[in-house]
């Protein structure tokens, strides 16, 4: 099955934190039968929050990207025009532009997205936590 992480969890999972449900260890660490994928929007999402002081990382961008990849198995996805088309379509419900271009990335990809976010469904979007 194809995920879609949304940002939080994301850094919630590489930092084992206790905020990200135990039932996703199972799915997101076996990547040989799930294509768990990430965003190089939550990439940018992190990086304009650490330059705004929100956030605290210690390893460059590229490091975490790289990590995320090599040491879990994710995948990282860019953003795909088809993906924009998506977004510019979508009701506003909500106001995050990250979570906007994740959700349009999820419904374009048919993956199921894992966030707590309430918001996301009401796109539509196939949502799990």
């Amino acid at each position: 099955m194809r995920y879609l992480l949304d940002t939080h969890v994301l850094l919630w999972w590489r930092a084992d934190d206790s905020r990200l449900p135990h039932r996703w260890d199972s799915i997101l660490g076996n990547t040989e039968v799930n294509d768990i994928t990430f965003s190089i929007a939550s990439l940018w999402e992190i990086a304009i929050k650490r330059a705004l002081g929100k956030l605290e990382l210690a390893i460059p961008m590229a490091d975490f990207s790289r990590q995320l990849q090599e040491d879990h198995g994710f995948r990282q996805i860019n953003i795909e025009p088809e993906e924009l088309d998506r977004l510019q379509t979508l009701p506003h419900h909500h106001r995050d532009p990250f979570d906007r271009l994740l959700i349009a990335q999820a419904l374009e990809t048919g993956a199921t997205a894992i966030t707590n976010d309430r918001h996301w469904k009401k796109y539509r979007c196939k949502v799990q936590w």
